[in-house]
Order: C-alpha cells, then sequence, then structure tokens
C-alpha cells in the first residue's frame, strides 16, 4: 500500500493534482486556502482585495504580535470596501476551494486545517473525497484516525476550537495505527517555526494519546519551518509531512 499525504496546501492547486500519481490514496491534512502569503505578499485572499503593500503592514503587525493593531487595520479595510466583509471573504474562499477541489485526486482522505471554513467544503467535494475529524477509516490493514483544526491563539484563525471540543474529537478515535492531525502534539521541538521563530500551539490530548497507545505514526502539519520535521515518541515515528505550498511534494506512506 502507498499513500501520499500533504498538508498546509495553501492554494498549490497546480501541485495538488498531481500530489496523488503512484499512490493508491491520497491524504489531505488541511489548510487549503491562502489568505495572507508571509513569503510573498502579493498572493493571498488579503493582497487580491488590498494590494501587497496593505498586505505587507498587516504582515509586519503581526509578526510583531501587535494584534490588536493589525485587528483594527484590517477593520480599517474592510470597511472600506463597504457590506459585510464575510461577503468578501467567503467569495473568495469559494473560488479557492472550487479550484482546489477539482485539482484534488480521487479517493483522497480530508480533514481541516486551522484556516478552512468547514462549512464551504461541502459544496466542492467531488465523489471519492472522504472527509473525516474525529473518525478513522481503514486503508490496506491499518486503522487510520483523523482530527482536523486547531486550537484557540491570538491569530484567531477560522478554525480554532475550545479545547475540549478538541480533545473530544481525539478521545472518540481510539487505538489507531496512523494519527493524522493538523496540528503538532504538545512538543516544543515540533511546534518550534524556525522561520517565524515562534511556537506554534500544539495539543496536549494527541501527545497523551500517542504516549498512551503508541500507533506507527503520526502525522501532521501547520508548522511550515519546524525546527524538528520528525521525532520519536517511544515506538511512534512523529513526522511533520512538509509546507506542500512550498515544497510541492508529498510525504510518502508504504506499507
Amino acid at each position: 500500500m502507498r499513500v501520499h499525504v500533504v498538508s498546509d496546501v495553501h492554494g498549490r492547486a497546480d501541485a495538488l493534482a498531481r500530489a496523488g500519481d503512484g499512490a493508491d490514496a491520497l491524504i489531505c491534512l488541511g489548510d487549503l486556502i491562502l489568505f495572507i502569503d508571509y513569503d510573498d505578499h502579493a498572493q493571498g485572499i488579503f493582497a487580491d482585495l488590498f494590494g501587497a503593500e496593505r498586505a505587507a503592514e498587516f504582515i509586519a503587525l503581526r509578526t510583531a504580535r501587535r494584534f490588536e493593531e493589525a485587528r483594527a487595520f484590517s477593520a480599517r479595510l474592510w470597511a472600506s470596501l463597504g457590506g459585510d466583509p464575510r461577503e468578501h471573504i467567503e467569495r473568495n474562499v469559494r473560488e479557492q476551494y472550487r479550484t482546489l477541489f477539482e485539482a484534488m485526486p480521487t479517493p483522497a482522505y480530508l480533514t481541516y486545517g486551522n484556516v478552512d471554513v468547514p462549512r464551504l467544503w461541502a459544496e466542492h467535494l467531488k465523489p471519492g473525497h472522504h472527509v473525516l475529524d474525529g473518525q478513522t477509516v481503514e486503508l490496506g490493514g491499518w486503522r487510520f484516525g483523523f482530527v482536523g483544526g486547531g486550537l484557540r491563539t491570538e491569530y484567531r484563525t477560522p478554525h480554532e476550537l475550545d479545547e475540549a471540543d478538541f480533545n473530544a474529537k481525539v478521545a472518540a478515535l481510539g487505538e489507531v495505527d496512523v494519527l493524522c492531525t493538523h496540528i503538532p502534539p504538545a512538543v516544543p521541538e515540533l511546534l518550534y517555526d524556525t522561520v517565524a521563530r515562534r511556537l506554534e500551539r500544539g495539543s496536549e490530548a494527541t501527545l497523551e494519546l500517542i504516549r498512551r497507545t503508541q500507533p506507527r505514526y503520526a502525522l501532521f502539519g501547520h508548522v511550515h519551518q519546524p525546527l524538528y520535521p520528525r521525532m520519536r515518541i517511544g515506538r511512534t515515528e512523529c513526522v511533520n509531512v512538509g509546507h506542500f505550498r512550498g515544497k510541492g511534494v508529498p510525504y510518502i506512506l508504504e506499507w
């Protein structure tokens, strides 16, 4: 069995169309859309609406952790468009999802990232796209468990969850061979982004599940330039499958 795994697609429909080549199935760990690009300020929904210069100003405020100023700055920009900001955002998100789901191979097993908008997925899914969240599926005799979304942070991305809700999805899995999540377990070396120079938020519940049940693999994304892309916790191989927008190639799992 050969499975290709991607995470943090962030608009890379071109590479996504090839991500399943040679695989029995594709697994996607979320963050499909590109709202703002920290590397190329001209890319993403924010830049499409307000331009690269405004995107750069917004990024600078967030990078400096001046979150209240960043929110006030963006609020003024949204107000300049008139109408409900959510309508502008959703129109652009829907267009990205349309392109991405058209490109996505089948069969594919998907869960949400922290920047995704789950309620908009259903209108774009194709036959052979299976969305799993707090659920399991058997592939090639192995049991895969999926938990989507992120935990609450100062960045207030669209699909951040209360810890109790996230933990309930983890608890629903039971024992699995492969744990598939968007965010990593709460291990500092797996959470530190060497370019952004900050710790992202990980899950204590998935770390406890790994320690207690020892799956073969724990696969995740979210941290684009991790200090440690992989490490072992007991017999479990914990792997950051890579920033797909940047790399354009999937992680390969064979057994």
